[in-house]
């Protein structure tokens, strides 16, 4: 698979954009792993021309992680094309916009998701980012508004004639948030209609090798996004791409995968500092599958999720190997 010259090579696997998840340390995490293709936490346009320190950030790329995108976001089409712009600087390998988040305060205002009520603005602001950057240029969005309004079909070509190079669908609608199933056959009808010739990237409840491996076969895409099910679990990578190439996986030892999880723990407070470090990197602690399992977890579990310091922290994670991995 390419997007634009840029070779991910066969049935390539991706960690999806996911905010306050996919840091530059997760993502390298990530990539040593097996990761194909990394993206940033999505990037708000605003926020980014006007230099708001914690948004900026965001735009920080680690050599070793490439090939990497950021993604942005916005409801304006010359905000988001000043934002691209701003965003290239960073010398991402291409720029990702976002019309597929369906949060409140983000679709709510009339951005991410927001936008597939407004297809003629949608359509503008693409045009926008493509024609504000020499970099190639992709879409993350859904399958529609809400069941009644499932318009990925002649989105999917109208995004083409703008000029993208390639489309991820997420298989819900805007109003399913992250309820239900995630539906394939859609996502497989996007990418057998014949008009398309970009590459298209699904995305949607991809959480075991064998769901991978089943999933590229039936519906014929180009590549697989994976999101949710590698938030405190960056080895998933490893375990699908080896499935992959092998058809089966060695996994990681339980004190291989802890040291992952401290190596991120570390690292996120080099990035940001000793408490909000620890803030930031709870959601992988509370959702690691490292630790499911394990009998009469529930006070390790408070305890773990409330230390707000390194060396508390870490004790924790040495009593719960000592006694459980």
């Amino acid at each position: 698979m390419k997007i634009a010259n840029i070779d991910l090579g066969d049935k390539p696997v991706m960690l999806a954009p996911m905010e306050d998840v996919t840091d530059a340390s997760f993502r390298l995490i990530c990539k040593e792993m097996g990761c194909d293709l990394t993206y940033t936490e999505f990037v708000s346009a605003d926020a980014l021309i006007r230099n708001i320190a914690a948004t900026t950030r965001k735009l920080e790329i680690n050599p070793a992680e490439r090939p990497t995108a950021i993604q942005i976001y916005g409801r304006e089409p010359e905000v988001m094309a000043q934002a691209a712009r701003i965003a290239a600087e960073a010398r991402p390998d291409f720029i990702d916009i976002n019309f597929g988040c369906p949060v409140k305060k983000v679709a709510g205002k009339g951005a991410g998701a927001g936008l597939l009520r407004d297809v003629p603005k949608l359509l503008e602001i693409t045009r926008a980012v493509v024609n504000a950057v020499d970099l190639p240029v992709t879409v993350k969005t859904r399958l529609g508004w809400d069941h009644d309004s499932k318009i990925i079909d002649t989105l999917a070509l109208q995004l083409q004639d703008c000029g993208i190079s390639a489309l991820t669908i997420h298989g819900r609608t805007r109003s399913q948030l992250y309820s239900g199933e995630a539906d394939w056959e859609a996502i497989a009808r996007v990418k057998a209609l014949p008009d398309l010739e970009i590459p298209v990237i699904g995305n949607g409840d991809i959480c075991t090798p064998e769901q991978l491996v089943k999933t590229f076969e039936y519906s014929g895409v180009d590549g697989i996004m994976v999101g949710r099910a590698s938030i405190g679990a960056p080895w998933i990578f490893h375990d699908m791409k080896q499935t992959m190439l092998h058809g089966s996986f060695t996994p990681l030892t339980p004190a291989q995968k802890l040291d992952l999880l401290r190596r991120q723990i570390r690292e996120s407070i080099e990035r940001i500092d000793g408490y909000r470090g620890i803030l930031h990197i709870r959601r992988h602690l509370a959702a690691s599958p490292l630790f499911k399992g394990i009998p009469d977890f529930r006070p390790t579990r408070i305890a773990m999720l409330q230390a707000d310091n390194i060396d508390n922290l870490f004790n924790i994670l040495n009593q719960i190997q000592q006694t459980h991995l």
